[in-house]
């Protein structure tokens, strides 16, 4: 039965979600992670209204607060929450020192400017020392061991340069009283670029998720995916995908994601007939790819747009056509499974009108079209979150059910800091990693490396970024995993082989965010099969089956950046739009192994080839494809089997 099948959310999360592992009973120590939660929600509210303080103030309450807030909810060991009736001593001791030695940068904050000329104090040095090493933990208990290895190579290999047996990767070397101070009291460290992003933008972005779930607005977005798709062939599949589309895109979280939709949508799949390991593989890709889905995209889009130095509303239309050719992908993959098995749509019986529907509740998404026309009028992104968060309040107004009280509130306060936890350690780690690729010179070592290990060729280069942001998205969370290769890997390709700026960070974006999906360490593929009680391996495989688009679409858009809106005229983007769609469709059809009937391994092979001619923004590459896709389809129409044999009709 269903109901025996049912898994507990919290303990999927707990199990493959490391910012899930917060201690539950904290005792007397309540009160004060309300307070410093709420405070630290007021705080960013506030300044993002009335203006930030200067960056490495800003920076440091936004860390400091963070990093205690960490200590005391996080055990040290995965598994002590639910042992643990109260926040240890030495846990509080660790909580209050984190704040001081991000708070120092406030209280001696024209002291430290001096003492880039003049020399730090030893105090100085003891204080970013402490404040490294107590970073890296709290990231430890947040995120996970991987990115701390990773962080802490790093560290090492800015200490111990000198001894390197490679000449392209060897370096003087640095004392650790140059390396710690210059990790934690400049801009190139800690608290770069990605913390001042994540200060000033991304904080509220996810506080406006926050918003949106506690207001029922997500609940909404439930409720639209199964009036707008329930009804279709293997609707409970395409339902999935539209509502984790939609969740996706203000969550920022592909393991959140995935059981927070996967919860209501996995077990509806089974009901109707789809595989386990197909459901917990459709929910996973389509929860991952909420990260590319604009308008709000996931926390590295924000650090993306600093990086390039150009507006939000640019990386939202360079976004907005792959994203829907991987959602496409995805969706199209469900029909031809649901086509293949057999699988019909729910009965109208189970289904509300979607036009009732909008008519009723369609003012619930009012916020995200103040938001996207907030951007796009050309407001920064803290003014686009601001007033997308007094709308989703506004609009809770209106109903009884969705209504807060003043404790309700309070309480969305607490968990909008809770929420951004893991993703401030992330990128204060990320940003130990790029300040020792600037304090060595990383970045054109590894240039010098790719360009040898390619001879040159921008093809085997790409394959070499993508393999290191699927290796290193199998320990770093996405925006850490964004920071480092955007750092290191994007300006080789910009540099050394002339590829369009915002196609080569939407690369190592996408590749990034890909990881998640990617076996071996697939976590949200893994969490999907938690809750799906499939086999994990199997359910990571059929995830990239589905999600191929995410391993195909960043390719075509280097060597043509019409698909990221550069160089583009109505007439070639109208082209690219419509081959890319049909494209998708062919490419799916193979990996599923169905188009009119069952295909064999000959036509699975054609289709998919003739897809990728499609994908390709060029009019005869597209013309051959799209004659490719027409012959299998004629040829199918034309067999009266189903079992894929070459048997044609007179």
């Amino acid at each position: 039965m269903e109901d025996k099948a049912a898994v507990d959310a919290r303990e999927i999360l707990e199990k493959y979600d490391r910012e899930s592992n917060y201690r539950t009973k904290i005792g007397k120590w309540a009160w004060v992670v309300s307070f410093l939660a709420i405070s630290l929600s007021v705080f960013h509210l506030y300044t993002g209204y009335f203006g930030t303080l200067p960056s490495q103030q800003q920076g440091a309450v936004h860390v400091g607060t963070a990093l205690g807030l960490i200590f005391l909810l996080f055990p040290a060991k995965k598994g002590w929450q639910k042992k643990q009736k109260t926040v240890p001593w030495y846990d509080v001791v660790l909580a209050f020192m984190a704040m001081y030695v991000s708070y120092h940068k406030i209280i001696f904050f024209d002291q430290i400017l001096q003492s880039r000329i003049s020399g730090y104090t030893f105090f100085d040095i003891i204080v970013a020392i402490i404040g490294v090493l107590l970073l890296l933990e709290a990231t430890r208990r947040t995120v996970g061991i991987p990115i701390v290895v990773v962080a802490s190579i790093a560290i090492l290999y800015a200490i111990f340069g000198n001894i390197m047996p490679s000449q392209i990767l060897s370096h003087p070397g640095f004392s650790v009283d140059r390396i710690a101070t210059d990790l934690w009291f400049k801009e190139s460290g800690v608290y770069g670029t990605p913390v001042q992003i994540s200060a000033k933008f991304i904080f509220l972005f996810l506080f406006f998720g926050v918003v949106l779930i506690h207001t029922k607005i997500g609940e909404f977005f439930n409720d639209l995916a199964v009036a707008l798709t329930g009804r279709f062939t293997g609707g409970t599949a395409k339902t999935a995908v539209v509502a984790s589309a939609l969740q996706g895109m203000v969550s920022g979280s592909s393991v959140g994601n995935t059981v927070a939709s996967g919860s209501f949508t996995i077990p509806m799949m089974k009901r109707s007939g789809f595989k386990p390991e197909f459901a917990a593989a459709t929910e996973a890709s389509a929860s991952t790819g909420g990260q590319i889905m604009p308008p709000i995209m996931g926390a590295a889009a924000f650090i993306m747009m600093e990086y390039l130095g150009v507006s939000y509303g640019t990386i939202m239309l360079a976004a907005v056509i792959p994203a829907m050719l991987y959602f496409t992908g995805i969706f199209i993959g469900t029909h031809f499974e649901a086509k293949r098995l057999g699988i019909l749509g729910l009965p109208k019986s189970q289904l509300q009108s979607f036009t009732t529907l909008l008519k009723k509740n369609g003012y619930m998404l009012l916020p995200l079209f103040v938001i996207i026309g907030t951007i796009m009028a050309g407001f920064t992104p803290q003014r686009a979150a601001l007033l997308g968060i007094v709308t989703a309040f506004i609009v809770s107004l209106f109903r009884k059910d969705t209504r807060m009280n003043f404790r309700q509130i309070l309480n969305v306060f607490e968990q909008g800091a809770r929420v951004a936890l893991p993703v401030i350690a992330a990128v204060g780690t990320a940003g130990i990693i790029a300040g020792v690729v600037s304090i060595t010179g990383l970045g054109s070592k590894f240039a010098a490396g790719v360009i040898a290990l390619s001879g040159g060729y921008l093809i085997f280069a790409l394959i070499l970024t993508m393999l290191a942001c699927l290796v290193l998205g199998m320990g770093l969370p996405t925006t850490a995993n964004y920071v480092v290769t955007a750092t290191i890997a994007a300006p080789v390709l910009i540099n050394e082989f002339g590829v369009a700026a915002i196609a080569a960070h939407m690369f190592v974006f996408y590749f990034g965010i890909a990881a998640d999906i990617t076996p071996p360490v697939c976590l949200a593929a893994y969490a999907g099969a938690g809750i799906a009680r499939a086999n994990p391996f199997k359910s990571g495989v059929t995830a990239v089956k589905l999600a191929i688009a995410a391993y195909l679409i960043p390719y075509i858009f280097i060597y043509n950046p019409i698909l990221v809106m550069v160089d583009v005229t109505p007439a070639n983007l109208t082209i690219a739009i419509v081959t890319a769609l049909i494209g998708m469709m062919a490419i799916s059809s193979s990996v599923i192994g169905y188009f009119v009937r069952n295909s064999n391994i000959i036509e699975r092979l054609i289709m998919f080839v003739g897809g990728l001619l499609l994908i390709i923004p060029d009019i005869l590459m597209s013309s051959v494809g799209l004659a490719v896709v027409l012959a299998v389809w004629f040829i199918q129409k034309q067999r009266k089997d189903d079992d894929g044999k070459m048997e044609v009709t007179a």
